[in-house]
């Protein structure tokens, strides 16, 4: 007959922190047409046309409107990927991250 052999483990006390957080922001400019700006919003940040609309008059409106909130790295490859679609199109249209406090 086979022998049970308990081993005890130390207890640790594991710390799990949220990841931070940033914001990705819209930044208005006077020569991006705004169906582009929508259409960016509509398929870099997967909005609906309404929500895109919504953030696109915003940003007119007030200078800038925060788009979504999404960990760094999701948020700085969204970001350059919006910027860049623009870039091809010839476009000024701006996306900056920042840290969500």
């Amino acid at each position: 007959m086979a022998e049970t052999i308990i081993v005890k483990r130390p207890q640790t006390d594991l710390k799990v922190e949220r990841p931070k957080l940033f914001k990705v922001v819209l930044v208005n400019d006077d020569y991006t047409p705004r169906d582009f700006v929508v259409t960016v919003l509509r398929s870099e940040f997967r909005l609906t046309e309404e929500q895109a609309r919504k953030v696109m008059i915003t940003a007119h409106r007030r200078g800038v409107c925060v788009v979504a909130v999404f960990t760094k790295e999701i948020a700085e490859a969204k970001t350059a990927n919006a910027i860049d679609a623009a870039r091809k199109q010839g476009y000024p249209l701006l996306f900056t991250t920042e840290p969500e406090e």
